[in-house]
């Protein structure tokens, strides 16, 4: 059955290519290069929605076309082909995505997901819609650790599908929770497809992680959100949870100090020193733990300070330094320095006396003889103003600290007090469960993040820190073996392979369609239209929102990605700002129908009765929410260009 499936898609395959060629024959004289770059990009399409293998579709489409482009000649198709595929594996950029997969495989792995979910359901259990909730963040988190769709989506199908529908939730609303927050992972950093876009349009990768970070957590909380009102609205769709579910069960020596769980574990923990049967020990290591958040909020706190209130010395020192040797040259020439007469100048001083003497007194005898006409020059000045440079107060060189800091840390120290003001003994074993589920992972990612964002490190070299961070991880929770290891660089080799290949196929084509103007006609066509740039930035994302209902995010930019960066100059569109939006659009690659991947990956995990269906009408709400969160970036593109404006202005 599937060979004669395959058969039946080379044989159409072959049709529309011998109807594209009779076209061509039976119109030779109005059919220019332009229209044959079109054919071209009409065939590929096609194809690709056949099932045939998109970079290969890529680099046969590219190869064929360029052969006629060049007029038959085999040679000179065949340079091309390889100088456009040394071109793409010379791009270091690329470098990271085996490393970044590699990374995501390892910490998939580790198992963190379970307790994670646990955890965070178990901190959340007073929210409404508290599992759908706990669901996104986790796949927030997750994906952001992993960056990979699939896995994602499938883990939370087995792990918090069966959950939900047991605590009697909507089957839409689970499943589109569970689809929706496992896309997150191509647009949050670390993302393959940032690097993938950056790669493609010549934008800097750090810049796009930088500008992705805020809009991905945009759309997680607009999900959120969602779930949210969804749970206060229709409570039948998302049942609170009971409360045996919400039970935390505190360790044998806890209980002998704690009279409750609901008792304050600051203040029972200090009364429980001088508790006999409880070893001192225990007591001890449970207050550190309670005092883990004041230390890591003022060791932030203070260290953020300092980096953003204090002025580059070096930088005023050289200015001033600059500013005082130009003043006392100019204070040079004004006074009117003149060359000594030939006689009677300067000379040598004699062994005895020759220094001058100091002012209001007569000179010594043999005293070097001023030069008539002259005047002394003012050289005290210069290195008076040098000294000033170099011995500033240190409060000249400090600053205000900028809004964003000041309600950054407000908030964090109004989060850390209402922390110590609710901490019970439950919520203390909740914390400690998120202590060794959740922090680890947000660690990883920061870690990784902040050293890119920050230029502490290039992308490439924070993703191989991070893969080295993912070997720890799962060697810390003892799920590091030679099966693990085994298993996690042949699916990276495999996915790693794909991407090139297709970076591969997709700059021979581009090659191609630029060769037979193909770009041209279309960039012709589109300015004839007189777009203004909002008209313009619609039209994109609309054609490219369309075009995520067929094919993949991969295909879109590899394919049309090369078409719509050379417009951007014409309606001044920002290429870092285009990413991002298209970073945003392209989340509904993975959740339209009929090519909606995400649905599919749920169905495989699914119970019987969840049909795709249900699965298809539960992710419609989110990408609704998508076209939302794309209209905010629009309406307000600080959101997007923000950090990257203060990071790399």
């Amino acid at each position: 059955m599937k060979i004669r499936r395959e058969l039946w898609f080379g044989l159409t395959f072959m049709a529309l290519i011998v109807i594209a060629g009779a076209a061509m024959l039976l119109s030779a004289e109005t059919i220019t290069n332009g229209h044959l770059g079109l054919l071209m990009l009409s065939l590929v399409v096609v194809a690709i929605m056949l099932g045939f293998p998109t970079a290969f579709t890529l680099m046969g489409m590219g190869m064929l076309f360029t052969f006629l482009a060049y007029e038959r000649d085999w040679h000179r198709t065949l340079d091309l082909m390889v100088q456009s595929a040394y071109k793409t594996m010379a791009n270091d950029v690329l470098i990271a995505v085996p490393l970044f997969v590699f990374m995501g495989y390892l910490v998939e792995r580790a198992n963190l997901i379970e307790s994670l979910f646990k955890s965070l359901h178990l901190a959340l259990a007073r929210l409404p819609g508290a599992l759908a909730v706990a669901t996104l963040v986790t796949c927030t988190i997750f994906a952001t650790a992993t960056g990979i769709v699939g896995a994602v989506v499938t883990l939370m199908g087995l792990l918090a599908l069966p959950a939900m529908l047991r605590g009697g939730y909507s089957v839409p609303l689970a499943a589109g929770a569970i689809t929706a927050g496992g896309c997150l992972g191509i647009l949050i950093p670390p993302s393959v497809l940032l690097i993938v876009y950056g790669a493609t349009a010549g934008v800097s990768v750090v810049q796009l992680y930088a500008g992705a970070f805020f809009p991905g957590l945009m759309l997680a909380g607009l999900y959120v959100l969602y779930v949210i009102l969804i749970a206060k609205l229709k409570p039948q769709w998302a049942p609170p949870l009971s409360a045996a579910e919400r039970v935390v069960p505190l360790p044998p020596l806890t209980q002998r100090i704690a009279a409750s769980p609901s008792a304050h574990a600051l203040l029972g923990l200090l009364k429980g020193k001088r508790n006999a049967e409880v070893p001192l020990s225990h007591v001890l290591r449970q207050l550190g733990i309670v005092a883990l958040p004041a230390v890591v909020y003022a060791l932030l706190a203070l260290g953020s300070y300092k980096a953003v209130t204090t002025v580059e010395a070096e930088a005023r020192y050289d200015i001033e330094e600059i500013g005082a040797s130009r003043s006392s040259s100019s204070g040079a020439s004004s006074s009117g320095l003149q060359e000594p007469p030939a006689e009677g100048g300067l000379q040598e001083p004699p062994s005895e006396g020759g220094l001058q003497e100091p002012p209001g007194e007569e000179p010594a005898a043999g005293a070097v003889a001023e030069p008539p006409g002259a005047e002394a020059p003012p050289a005290a000045p210069a290195p008076a103003a040098t000294e000033t440079a170099q011995t500033a107060p240190a409060g000249a060189t400090t600053k205000p600290p900028p809004t964003w800091w000041v309600a950054t840390f407000s908030v964090l120290g109004a989060l850390t007090a209402l922390f110590y003001l609710f901490l019970s003994f439950a919520r203390l074993e909740i914390f400690k469960m998120l202590l060794a589920s959740f922090f680890p992972l947000v660690l990883l990612i920061l870690s990784v993040l902040g050293s890119i964002v920050l230029g502490l490190a290039t992308p490439t070299e924070a993703a191989a820190m991070g893969a080295l961070g993912g070997m720890l991880l799962a060697a810390a929770y003892r799920r590091l073996n030679l099966a693990v290891l085994k298993e996690s660089v042949f699916l990276t080799a495999k996915t790693s392979a794909m991407v090139c290949w297709l970076f591969v196929g997709s700059a021979i084509f581009s090659a191609a369609f630029a060769l037979l103007g193909g770009q041209a006609l279309v960039e012709e066509w589109v300015l004839s239209m007189n777009l203004t740039k909002v008209q313009f930035l619609l039209l994109s994302q609309v054609i490219i929102f369309l075009l995520g209902w067929p094919l993949e995010w991969t295909e879109i930019i590899v394919i049309f990605m090369p078409i719509f960066i050379p417009l951007l100059d014409n309606f001044g569109v920002d290429p870092l700002f285009f990413g991002l939006l298209v970073a945003l659009n392209l989340q509904t690659a993975f959740l339209s129908p009929p090519v909606a991947m995400a649905a599919f990956y749920l169905k495989g995990v699914s119970p019987p009765h969840v049909t795709l269906n249900q699965i298809f009408l539960g992710m419609l709400p989110f990408m609704g929410i998508q076209i939302l969160a794309i209209f905010l970036l629009y309406m307000w593109p600080q959101i997007g260009l923000w950090l990257p404006q203060l990071l790399y202005k």
